[in-house]
């Protein structure tokens, strides 16, 4: 009877079993593995080697057909309320048995990894066994899942086992009880989000885009701009293989080509229609000026820009200014017009139905796509991202937080920023969840009410803008909002304070970088520690390495797979750049000093390069830009760094209060116990800070009114 239901479930579900399974034969082996359906008991008890005792729920065994196979199973039903169950459990492992429990302790309901209860820690600690993790793949849209709302099922899933490396808990001595089992449900969490993490499917961008759509079918309604008229994937696939086609005939394979588009769902199809036949996308930053396109067109070794006429008009963006008057501009509007009748046809007869036919070959590590650095210190650089190093961070943020089809982003970001294209726009297009596109962050009034009129459950910003829609917003307009992200700069303290106390929602601030993706680290629902950045994504190694003169903290040097292929230069154009650092090859040093806690959360304490040698001592300006939004938290400051003759280094401060002064930064340095050299010597009153595009502060403009005042 078993060899036949083992037969029937591998043919109906395709079951593949990958990984070492050595290390569930012989020895002291507990399997912890996610808990995305009522089946999963089932799926292990029957292919996993070594005939394992499984560790069921009363949930589990309420499904009729679960229940019949699970007699066939050996099985123990683990009760929190009957403590002598966990007992019979450790006694299992200790003699030797391989035991698979499920930690969270009830099947998903979100399509993540959910609450982890600590008996799956506490029998690992107690035997002194070796954890390994197994990843389900495939039952999350079985119709044995009891996810809630509108995620699509599927009646014979293909479903993968992923038997991952065996690990064992660090150990936990000296701690109370009570913490310690903390502890260890922690870091049995952090297993199980790295395994997620891991499972990743390695692919292209445009075919994780044909994935999702056969996942979730070309008529759901995915996304929606400004006009206000929501489309589906199928007429975004549409778009996307027209311009693909239109786009193959102007330029070459392999080329990067400069995309100067707002936040349409016509840029997305641009995008992806790009990435279809093999050109990259270089992401261009049109409000950084022309003399900023234009270099960073230099550095990719961009030829060919593709933009809208009634953008650029609207926009007021100069086309013809030095630099960019020689490239080759190509205008949707003029694109469209070339679309002949066998364009057509191939789009009706070939592409649409068979999309896979018309890709061209490309390898996951391929240079995907092309954004430039901020710039907000110096010049812009390119930074070249591969398919698998944007796919990777969608897939590390996926591990640790959830959303899907009942979720609704609202993206004011723009595109050409890291945070906003591959965070806000690419990652819900590619889970299944629904996306509301608006062109400009800078429309405080308007912003809280589209997220109000369309429903949306996750909002993104930087603590500038999150700022002003807070103080602009009615209260009731983010009644929908289940969660805030902060990215792009410093969470200011009175602005999370803001939309707690406004609208009862606590803001998830994370920390990410153009080179290493729109999140190195996240706070999350589910793991939040206030003013840090939160722990570190599953996937991602660092390192911190001491600087010379700074005592409090660490430079921050990274290596994951969603770090950068490397840098393009202005002063060596189109030749790519490997990342390196004095860590090793394959490292980067991302210039942030911070500090890591016992728990494993990260705080930003500043940049290397933002910190000013006064009195031969290293102070922090983003400690002096603390002390003064503790004197004036209603108004905006920023500092910078002028040299004196004579003297070296001075701290200055720009600030939009007019009464500040010297006098009420002092009180503010005593209120935060911060050094008196922390107290900015000169204090400059400007009506409003220039700020760059993605909402960070612009320090090159403020540093050039240093030396040309106004």
């Amino acid at each position: 009877m078993e060899s036949l239901i083992r037969w029937l479930v591998r043919r109906l579900l395709r079951l593949r079993i990958v990984g070492d399974s050595r290390p569930l034969i012989g020895g002291r082996a507990l399997v912890i593995a996610n808990h995305d359906s009522l089946f999963d008991a089932v799926l292990l008890g029957f292919f996993l080697p070594g005939a394992p005792m499984i560790v069921a729920t009363r949930e589990t065994l309420c499904h009729r057909l679960v229940r019949f196979l699970m007699r066939r199973v050996r099985h123990i039903v683990l009760d929190p309320t009957q403590p002598l169950a966990l007992k019979h459990v450790i006694e299992q492992v200790r003699n030797g048995e391989t035991v698979v429990i499920f930690p969270e302790g009830r099947a998903s309901t979100t399509g993540t990894i959910m609450k982890v209860y600590d008996a799956a820690g506490i029998i690992a600690a107690r035997c002194d066994a070796h954890i390994v993790p197994v990843h389900i793949q495939g039952t999350l849209n079985s119709p044995w899942s009891v996810l809630k709302g509108n995620h699509p099922r599927r009646w014979w899933p293909r479903v993968t086992l992923e038997i991952q490396d065996a690990v064992r808990l660090s150990p936990v001595h000296g701690l109370p009880p009570r913490d310690r089992r903390r502890r260890l449900a922690e870091e049995v969490l952090t297993i199980l989000q790295r395994a997620r993490f891991e499972s990743r499917p390695r692919t292209t961008l445009f075919e994780a885009f044909l994935d999702t759509i056969a996942l979730y079918g070309r008529g759901t309604k995915i996304i929606e701009d400004v006009r206000q008229q929501p489309e589906s994937y199928g007429q975004l696939l549409k778009v996307s293989l027209a311009l693909s086609r239109l786009i193959a005939r102007a330029t070459a394979k392999g080329e990067i080509v400069g995309v100067l588009m707002p936040n349409l769902s016509t840029s997305v199809a641009l995008v992806l229609g790009l990435v279809a036949v093999q050109r990259v996308p270089g992401m261009l930053n049109y409000t950084a000026g022309p003399d900023a396109m234009a270099n960073a067109c230099t550095a990719a070794g961009i030829r060919t820009i593709i933009t809208s006429r009634r953008f650029v008009h609207v926009a007021r963006i100069n086309l013809s200014a030095p630099g960019l008057a020689g490239l080759n501009v190509l205008c949707l509007e003029d694109l469209q017009k070339t679309l002949t009748i066998p364009d057509k046809l191939w789009l009706i007869f070939r592409a649409l139905p068979f999309p896979r036919s018309v890709l061209r070959e490309a390898s996951p590590e391929d240079v995907a796509l092309v954004l430039f650095t901020s710039g907000s210190e110096s010049r812009p650089k390119g930074v070249a991202l591969s398919h698998d190093a944007m796919l990777a961070s969608i897939a590390q943020m996926r591990a640790v937080i959830d959303f899907g089809p009942n979720d609704k982003y609202l993206n004011a970001l723009p595109m050409y920023h890291v945070y906003g294209l591959i965070a806000c726009t690419l990652m819900p297009i590619l889970t299944g969840t629904r996306l509301f596109l608006y062109t400009n962050p800078l429309h405080y009034r308007l912003i809280p009410e589209f997220a109000y009129t369309r429903d949306c459950t996750y909002v993104f910003g930087t603590s500038t803008f999150l700022a002003h829609y807070a103080r602009q917003a009615h209260p009731y307009d983010f009644y929908c909002v289940r969660v805030v992200v902060c990215g792009g700069e410093k969470l200011n303290p009175e602005v999370a304070d803001l939309w707690l106390r406004k609208f009862g929602l606590r803001i998830m601030e994370g920390y990410g970088a153009t080179e290493c993706g729109p999140a190195m680290s996240l706070n999350t629902p589910l793991r939040y520690k206030q003013g840090t950045v939160g722990l570190f994504l599953p996937g991602l190694e660092y390192r911190v390495v001491a600087v010379p003169g700074i005592e409090r903290g660490a430079a921050l040097h990274v290596r994951s797979p969603n770090l950068m292929k490397g840098y393009f230069y202005y002063e060596q154009p189109g030749m790519l750049q490997p990342p390196r650092s004095e860590v090793g090859a394959g490292w980067y040093n991302t210039g942030d000093v911070v500090e890591v806690d016992d728990d494993g959360y990260v705080t930003i304490l500043g940049r290397v390069r933002r910190f000013a040698k006064i009195a031969g001592e290293m102070v922090s300006l983003e400690l002096v830009e603390r002390i003064a939004y503790e004197a004036a938290p209603a108004y905006k400051h920023a500092a910078t760094v002028e040299q004196i003759a004579g003297r070296g280094e001075s701290t200055v401060l720009f600030t939009t209060d007019p009464q500040l002064d010297r006098i009420a930064l002092q009180k503010a340095a005593r209120r935060l116990v911060a050094q008196d050299l922390a107290v900015a010597r000169r204090i400059i009153k400007v009506p409003y800070l220039p700020l760059l595009g993605s909402g960070k502060t612009d320090y090159v403009t403020l540093k050039q009114q240093l030396i040309e005042p106004a």
